[in-house]
């Protein structure tokens, strides 16, 4: 006797019968579709097909039913039932409804990309942007314009769902059956990785027209939605911002358009009285054989390429601005100025997570691509007062403000002093910290006093840090010392010192005061001024790096670092006890050392002599103590 068939498996065989029905019924729709627009008759299978697409629960239909309608739409807006004149009331009505469908459809692809199936999410955002190319070169073919035309209402709709994710409409409908499942908002509504990467990829990064326009739409989107409204949209945005590495640096590099019409060269734009006022006065050639003042000019540079649309950026039309380096800067600049304060905003922890992927690319794909870098001034100078590794980070952007932009910043080398602390030596930048310390430090106008307090607070920090940072710390402090001579005397000075917590006394009050008393370990590695005739001279208190009286005191930490435990550290240390002819070192060779490096060095190190490894009882004195520790066998 046959086995029974169990309801699951009809259930099954039922729903797989349906599922076919529902893309024969798809197909014969489309193919319906084809046929009317062919030959001019009724469309109404446009709206049974959609409902199909809205209605349809498996991958496998909303897949046929979109690029069923995809094709249909391309096929209608070929045609030119969309755009151009209309010839009586009832073709504007067909366009109407045509127009409506369209729209439902697009929102239907703009849900689509938060779908939980990749295939479909990254298939939306292909047949989104295709229709993008297909509708604007519809509307240059039949607009009045004689410029060719983007469609603007269509991308927004396209920046709107990457920015803002709404939810996807089988998301939706599952949702309705589960009431009880509630999820937070802004976690379910970011942009997945797959749909960004595929557009900064495909269209952000290479095209740019779709980078113009993002940028424009952009920056008004984010300042019509304020954070309570729309948490998502700051976070999302910055993930597309900080993955654009191909920002054009000159007018030639603008020749890559997703809408080709774009592409011809706009006419030139027309000079105002206030730009034909700049002209400098004779230049219509007169008297030039007689400019004296010409024979101390130095020769003009021979134009290398042409200087593209150089008019006003506010005086520009739109296709004259895709072709103009400085509006793709200006829009660039106002997407940032933008959404710089938005990502202040929310818990501390979210807060210092973007400012952190910000300043990891601000100081090299930001800042050189504003119109005006200062403008971002305040938003730097409010994370070098957030402290710790972004404040560090900041000061980096802040740097590069002050001296590639003559941003004044009095304070900037205090600001840098109060990061030198017990923390700084066991940073996860640590390595970063050093790079751009010795940046900062590497102009040779510098005050000595204000270089002194940073190698002799650092010196100090050396008593605390792990072998790793003191590795980085000594090749720092031998470039600082060879750069700057004048420090010398901190491992050459043999004196008394004085000190701002002493009242400056004089040098024989100074040995009988004895204020410090050092252990004998450490007294034996320290120079004799210091363990035995008085206090070290640097006020480690102050905040202000040209008042610590540093330059006064040694470098004595640095120099207790021979008798470290490790052989790295002490080895390195005797540097400072060598004549001054070695180079520079390339810190670039110690700044990636941790504790994993220095085992796998000392692991790997060729023993030239072995070390011992038994003990013969032959050779220990009696009543050593040893057969109280040990239990020996004979």
């Amino acid at each position: 006797m046959p086995p029974r068939q169990t309801s699951l498996s009809s259930s099954k065989k039922r729903k797989t019968r349906e599922a076919d029905g529902t893309v024969r019924t798809i197909q014969d729709l489309e193919k319906q579709l084809n046929a009317a627009v062919s030959t001019g008759s009724s469309l109404n299978p446009l709206a049974d097909l959609l409902d199909l697409a809205l209605e349809a629960e498996s991958s496998v239909q909303i897949s046929k039913a979109i690029y069923a309608l995809y094709r249909v739409f391309v096929l209608i807006i070929t045609r030119g039932l969309l755009s151009g004149p209309d010839a009586s009331e009832e073709a504007k009505a067909v366009r109407t409804w045509l127009l409506d469908r369209l729209h439902s459809f697009v929102d239907l692809l703009t849900g689509t990309l938060k779908d939980e199936e990749p295939s479909l999410r990254i298939s939306a955002l292909d047949i989104l942007f295709s229709l993008q190319k297909h509708l604007s070169s519809a509307l240059t073919r039949t607009g009045d314009s004689k410029h060719p035309q983007f469609h603007g209402s269509h991308f927004r709709k396209i920046v709107s769902a990457l920015l803002l994710c709404p939810p996807s409409p089988r998301a939706t409908r599952a949702k309705k059956r589960r009431t009880d499942e509630v999820k937070d908002a802004s976690t379910t509504r970011t942009l997945d990785a797959d749909v960004r990467d595929h557009f900064v990829n495909t269209w952000f990064s290479v095209h740019d027209d779709i980078r113009w326009f993002f940028l424009r739409d952009a920056a008004i989107l984010i300042s019509q939605h304020p954070y309570s409204e729309a948490r998502q949209l700051p976070s999302n945005l910055l993930s597309i911002l900080e993955r654009l590495t191909t920002f054009p640096t000159k007018p030639s590099e603008l020749n890559t358009w997703w809408v080709e019409e774009l592409g011809t060269k706009p006419p030139k734009p027309k000079r105002s009285a206030s730009d034909e006022d700049e002209e400098e006065p004779g230049s219509d050639g007169e008297g030039e054989e007689d400019d004296w003042r010409k024979f101390f000019d130095e020769p003009a540079a021979a134009p290398t390429e042409k200087k593209g649309v150089t008019a006003r950026v506010h005086t520009l039309t739109i296709h004259q601005s895709l072709h103009s380096l400085a509006a793709h800067k200006a829009v660039f600049t106002r997407a940032w100025l933008a959404l710089l304060p938005q990502l202040s905003r929310g818990p501390t922890e979210t807060t210092k997570a973007h400012s952190l992927r910000v300043l990891n690319v601000l100081h090299r794909g930001v800042i050189p691509h504003l119109t005006r870098p200062i403008l971002i001034m305040d938003w730097v100078s409010s994370s070098v007062d957030h402290g710790g590794t972004v404040g560090l980070l900041a000061l980096n952007a802040l740097f590069t403000l002050m001296k590639e932009y003559n941003l004044d910043y009095p304070s900037f080398y205090t600001r840098l002093y109060s990061f030198l602390d017990r923390d700084v030596l066991h940073l996860k930048h640590r390595a970063r910290f050093f790079r751009l310390t010795e940046l900062f430090l590497s102009s040779t106008h510098l005050p000595a006093t204000l270089v002194a307090s940073f190698v002799k607070r650092l010196s100090r920090l050396s008593l605390h840090a792990p072998p790793a940072a003191v590795v980085m710390l000594i090749p720092f402090t031998y470039n600082m010392l060879r750069r700057h001579p004048a420090l010398m005397a901190m491992i050459h000075r043999t004196e008394d010192l004085t000190g701002p917590d002493s009242g400056k006394p004089s040098p024989s009050s100074l040995r009988s005061a004895k204020l410090i008393v050092l252990p004998s370990s450490l007294r034996r590695l320290t120079p004799a001024f210091v363990s035995d005739r008085g206090p070290d001279g640097f006020d480690a208190g102050e905040a202000n790096p040209t008042l610590t009286n540093a330059h006064e005191s040694s470098l004595w930490e640095l120099y207790s670092q021979r008798a470290h435990y490790h052989a790295a550290v002490s080895t390195l240390a005797k540097v400072f006890e060598e004549a001054f002819t070695r180079p520079s070192y390339a810190m670039e060779d110690f700044l990636d050392h941790t504790y994993t490096t220095l085992f796998e060095t000392e692991a790997k190190r060729r023993i030239r002599k072995a070390p011992a490894t038994a003990l013969e009882l032959s050779q220990v004195p009696e009543g050593d103590g040893l057969d109280e520790l040990w239990t020996i066998e004979g």
